[in-house]
């Protein structure tokens, strides 16, 4: 799973926790896009979550 080139955005880990409250093992993958972005004047592929995307910290290409 990538992790956002922008803010360090990567998996979150953590438990299942079932009705009888037995834990297992589960992980949240973040929501990253492979996308194009500008910069310096030219443009590269970059991995960047969907809030970085939104709030404006990068620019599509």
């Amino acid at each position: 799973m990538a992790k956002c080139d922008i803010c360090g955005k990567g998996a979150h880990f953590g438990n299942n926790v079932s009705h009888s409250h037995i834990r297992t093992n589960r992980i949240w993958h973040s929501n990253v896009k492979s996308v194009s972005v500008k910069v310096g004047g030219g443009t590269k592929r970059m991995h960047v979550c969907t809030k970085c995307l939104r709030s404006g910290k990068v620019e599509h290409a």
